[in-house]
């Protein structure tokens, strides 16, 4: 049995840079060094994702440019503008303990941690300078933004897709 891949999304293609068939990225990730040591990356179309060899990578200021393998004009790296760039889970970089990557978070049931309580599901992920907040879909159909800082959040267990919180009065109609 084939195991399907799962794409995570790493960035956006944007403009040509030079003549060599240059292209800028925007980053989506956290982690926009990860390009430097990239071999190969996945790139939209309209049929999933196409897999696409790189043959350098540079940061100019804080933004990679990648070099694609068979790229070799701006006209052929302006066909790429706009397009989605995606890794394999398998190619994720590893997280410091309590911490998560939102495509985890989404979808987790949110439990009220003293009694077990299910509060609603986390719909979205925010992200503050000074915190992320989750938005929580309750069983009403209301949506609660909840704070996602350690005197709430009791235990994140990815693996069982469930958030224990101490919700406090936010969740006053459920």
């Amino acid at each position: 049995m084939t195991v399907a891949k799962r794409y995570v999304s790493v960035g956006r293609l944007g403009k040509t840079r030079g003549l060599t068939g240059e292209i800028y990225v925007t980053p989506s990730t956290d982690f926009p060094d990860r390009f430097l040591s990239l071999k190969e990356i996945y790139v939209s179309d309209r049929n999933g994702w196409d897999r696409m060899l790189i043959s350098s990578t540079r940061m100019i200021g804080a933004r990679p440019v990648l070099k694609f393998r068979d790229v070799d004009t701006p006209e052929d790296a302006a066909r790429l503008t706009n397009r989605e760039l995606a890794v394999t889970d398998d190619q994720l970089v590893e997280l410091p303990d309590g911490t998560y990557y939102v495509f985890d978070l989404v979808g987790c049931a949110v439990c009220e941690a003293t009694s077990g309580r299910m509060l609603g599901e986390v719909i979205d992920v925010r992200q503050y300078p000074a915190n992320d907040v989750y938005v929580i879909r309750t069983g009403s159909g209301k949506e609660v933004l909840f704070p996602a800082v350690r005197p709430y959040i009791k235990r994140v267990d990815i693996g069982e897709r469930k958030i224990m919180v101490e919700p406090g009065d936010l969740f006053d109609e459920t």
